[in-house]
């Protein structure tokens, strides 16, 4: 016999902690980065010339790539994905 599941999901306990956007924003972030560094990978890309292509500086790159939460903005992602001949596509669910 199984027994009932008692509480809630982690997404509630992160809601009522008020974290649940923050936590899913950043692993956006972290997602849309990896894919970033798998194309960057694919074309053989460094991130010097991507920051070339870019025309922004390495520091400014390196807060892309950062494993610490930094703050970035669509706009530089979305830089990223063009200068790799890709495009971000963010949407509203």
């Amino acid at each position: 016999m199984k027994k009932a599941r008692i509480g809630s999901n982690f997404d509630d306990f992160l809601q009522q902690d008020g974290l649940l956007a923050e936590c899913k924003a950043g692993a956006l972030r972290r997602v849309v980065t990896w894919q970033i560094e798998q194309e960057m990978k694919r074309r053989r890309i460094s991130h010097a010339k991507l920051a070339s292509r870019m025309k922004t500086s390495r520091t400014t790159l390196d807060q892309l790539f950062a494993e610490r939460e930094t703050p970035v903005t669509l706009q530089l992602l979305e830089r990223a994905a063009l200068a790799l001949g890709r495009k971000l596509k963010v949407e509203l669910a």
